[in-house]
């Protein structure tokens, strides 16, 4: 009988939270730095929408030099979704503007200048944010519990198989926090569930944040 109410107990919960989180972004924190050599991987289903709470990391002249970088594999044509938002913290990323790419074969060449060298025979679409202490949109994000910036977004077609890169930097050399999000299927999983009861009491907390780092 235990183990009924048990597990009534637990679909409750699960049904729960896959109704709560129905709407939002699998959390993921960047541990270590996610770099050329170290990517993050997306293992699982490409366009799941997947939030990763990320930050560009200053050196000792108070600058940033950090690229992190995101891999994914395609095997058919597809639309690819990808934004970039930095969190409101006072007056702490005013100025903090970073810039991504998508990196793929069969894409063009960038008109921009980068800070890496691009794969042989690959191409990459550059998406800027504005300029330093220009006016940007701001959003509340209630899993967040915390506002945001709003970013560059590309949603476009790949047309060509293979793997594809997302690369991060500030090309103003700021640094700090910010979130990319890769996907726009709001696909939950077990485990995705799991994974956001865990993460998001501490985003909500700004746990993911490193202000401490920068002041």
């Amino acid at each position: 009988m235990k183990k009924v109410i048990v597990f009534i107990l637990f679909c409750i919960i699960f049904l729960s939270s896959v109704s709560m989180y129905a709407y939002a972004h699998v959390p993921y924190f960047e541990h270590t730095d996610f770099t050329i050599n170290k990517p993050f991987i997306v293992r699982k289903i490409v366009s799941q929408s997947k939030a990763m709470y990320s930050w560009l990391e200053k050196n000792n002249s108070n600058q940033t030099e950090d690229i992190d970088v995101y891999k994914f594999k395609i095997i058919k044509p597809m639309k690819m979704y990808v934004e970039l938002i930095v969190p409101v913290v006072d007056d702490y990323y005013i100025n903090f503007v970073p810039w991504f790419a998508v990196v793929g074969p069969g894409l063009p060449d960038p008109t921009q200048e980068l800070p890496f060298e691009l794969p042989n025979g690959y191409g990459a679409i550059v998406r800027e944010n504005v300029k330093p202490g220009d006016p940007r949109e701001t959003f509340y994000e209630f899993f967040g519990n915390k506002s945001y910036y709003k970013g560059p977004i590309f949603d476009e077609k790949l047309n060509v198989s293979g793997t594809y890169f997302v690369y991060c930097w500030d090309p103003y050399k700021s640094g700090g926090d910010y979130t990319i999000v890769l996907g726009s299927l709001e696909i939950w999983g077990p485990l995705d569930i799991i994974r956001a009861m865990i993460y998001t009491p501490l985003i909500r907390r700004g746990l993911e944040l490193h202000i401490n780092k920068f002041s």
